[in-house]
């Protein structure tokens, strides 16, 4: 079992940065793939970022390619995420999430998720 916590999610205008993070306790953190997913209002869960258990490598869903960046800080239990040049459509509840098995990265089959930080950005 692992407990997930996801922070720093607010109010930001367009072309600004975040960085959110997501604290993990439980088992391990290390032996889990870590993802980040978003869920705007009237909208579907969507894959966002994933990296895999040693960090080397990283996934990205293309709206968000080279403007996010995912990490993890294995001996803080903490995964990352660095979004820069925020747009409006950036807006939506973030959720980090966690699994076991580096299959499926991108899709929601993750064993654990948090409970949500709200990103909203103004033009």
């Amino acid at each position: 079992q692992v407990q997930l916590v996801e922070s720093g999610g607010g109010l930001v205008q367009a072309g600004g940065s975040l960085r959110l993070s997501c604290a993990a306790s439980g088992r391990t953190f290390s032996s889990y793939v870590m993802g980040w997913f978003r869920q705007a209002p009237g909208k579907e869960r969507e894959f966002v970022a994933g990296i895999s258990r040693s960090g080397l490598s990283t996934y990205y869903a293309d709206s968000v390619k080279g403007r996010f960046t995912i990490s993890r800080d294995n001996a803080k239990n903490t995964v990352y995420l660095q979004m820069n040049s925020l747009r409006r459509e950036d807006t939506a509840v973030y959720y980090c999430a966690a699994k076991n098995s580096i299959m499926e990265v991108t899709s929601l089959k993750y064993d654990y998720w948090g409970q949500g930080t709200q990103v909203t950005v103004s033009s």
